[in-house]
């Protein structure tokens, strides 16, 4: 193989930095010695310039009806654009064609939307920005969104969460093709992380969620996240909040989207994923702490959340944590 070629395509409104976080870490690895090295080019309907959702205008590499294989890697950008896109016959056939020509498919944030509705997405887990998740995912039934992880690879399709985690995945990409070392190369000189977990969660729900505009969710909510290691059962909390389990789990569901006792074990795994970073507590104090009793229930509650476990998430986020 003498160069991996590498289609990135963008349409009006996309995003820049879901493309520009793939191109720079892509050519970037080519300077560090990537070999064979990536051949990058942005395509786009026609060949055209395109105006991306901040204004800028990028002036394409090739035409997206004009391309052929083999590629290595096709990758759909996303952006506010990112419907008009999805809903483009010529796009989606294009895709459709190239993917079939390409080792890798894969999309960064919104870009899912163009990829599930050109059917590349069905049957599969797939993740995107979470802000779009809920709406991307009403729009294709056959698609298993998961707005959680930062990246999600089902077979030889890859999705990406939200704006930069693209680096995320590029890096992943550098690191399958060309070895660890290289990827952590690329990543000094971007000045970023290594590379998060890809099933580290998007966001924090101690951090997105706004409060539950009912009060007594609220009150709720806020008794769970302040008091972990409390009996934080269906039962307890419904007793009391003074309603029957059943009203809380109808409140739950309405007001937060989940269950009273999901709720719980989300809030009490985020919880331990903040103490094993920013804490040296054995994994028994962390357990303890977050209300898991014992350190094989963390380890089970962690590996089904985040798809790791506990000691590996440590390692991983406190070796790639940067310091001063």
């Amino acid at each position: 193989m003498i160069e991996r070629r590498i289609a990135v395509v963008g349409y009006d409104a996309a995003e820049l930095l879901d493309i520009a976080c793939v191109t720079t870490s892509l050519e970037m690895a080519n300077a560090h010695g990537a070999r064979p090295v990536y051949r990058v080019r942005l395509i786009t309907p026609g060949g055209h310039p395109i105006t991306c959702g901040t204004g800028l205008t990028l002036h394409a590499q090739e035409a997206l009806e004009r391309i052929t294989g083999p590629l290595d890697t096709l990758i759909v950008s996303g952006g506010v654009g990112h419907e008009a896109a999805a809903g483009n016959r010529l796009i989606l056939g294009h895709i459709r064609r190239l993917s079939r020509e390409s080792r890798r498919v894969a999309s960064v944030c919104t870009g899912a939307d163009v990829l599930a509705a050109a059917g590349l997405l069905d049957g599969r887990r797939a993740t995107t920005h979470w802000e779009q998740a809920y709406d991307i995912a009403a729009r294709h039934p056959k698609v298993l969104f998961d707005p959680s992880p930062i990246f999600i690879r089902d077979g030889n399709t890859y999705t990406a969460a939200g704006v930069t985690s693209a680096l995320d995945l590029t890096l992943a990409f550098i690191e399958e093709d060309h070895g660890a070392e290289l990827a952590r190369r690329v990543s000094r000189s971007l000045v970023t992380y290594l590379q998060r977990p890809g099933n580290q969660a998007q966001m924090s729900m101690f951090t997105v969620a706004s409060p539950p505009v009912n009060s007594l969710v609220k009150k709720v909510v806020d008794h769970v996240t302040g008091h972990l290691d409390a009996d934080l059962t269906t039962v307890a909390l419904a007793a009391g909040a003074g309603v029957s389990g059943r009203h809380l789990t109808r409140l739950f569901l309405r007001h937060l989207g989940q269950t009273p006792g999901r709720f719980v074990r989300q809030a009490r795994t985020e919880a331990a994923a903040h103490l094993l970073v920013s804490t040296s507590l054995p994994m028994a104090g962390v357990a303890a702490r977050c209300g898991f009793g014992t350190a094989e229930t963390l380890r089970q509650a962690f590996v089904k959340q985040y798809g790791i476990s506990p000691s590996q998430y440590r390692s991983t986020a406190t070796s790639t944590t940067p310091t001063a």
